[in-house]
């Protein structure tokens, strides 16, 4: 095995899933109002693995990065390409009256 000192030069990403006592929702119903979640620290999300609530400075980092990944995933979604016939109406070509889209129709 490896001796290393320091921290790891990539954050590792926890698996998260949504709270058990709360649902997600980060909060339990009192008698007469919601109150903060304790087994999730008010968060709605615990660790998969464990079933333990994060850290509050590894949760946002944690939702940090799914919020990045998920945003890349959106931009990727966003940027496919139609391809076959539907793809001549999808993009403008400039070749129509004025530089407008021209399908031959």
């Amino acid at each position: 095995m490896r001796k290393s000192h320091g921290p790891a030069f990539k954050k590792v990403v926890i698996e998260l899933d949504k709270c058990p006592l709360c649902r997600g929702r980060a909060v339990t119903q009192g008698m007469f109002h919601d109150l903060p979640c304790d087994r999730c620290n008010a968060s709605g999300w615990v660790a998969a693995a464990t079933g333990q609530a994060l850290a509050l400075d590894e949760l946002v980092t944690q939702l940090g990065m799914r919020l990045q990944a998920a945003t890349r995933q959106i931009e990727q979604l966003k940027k496919s390409r139609a391809t076959g016939p539907e793809a001549l109406y999808q993009d403008g070509n400039r070749l129509g009256a004025g530089g407008t889209n021209y399908t031959g129709d």
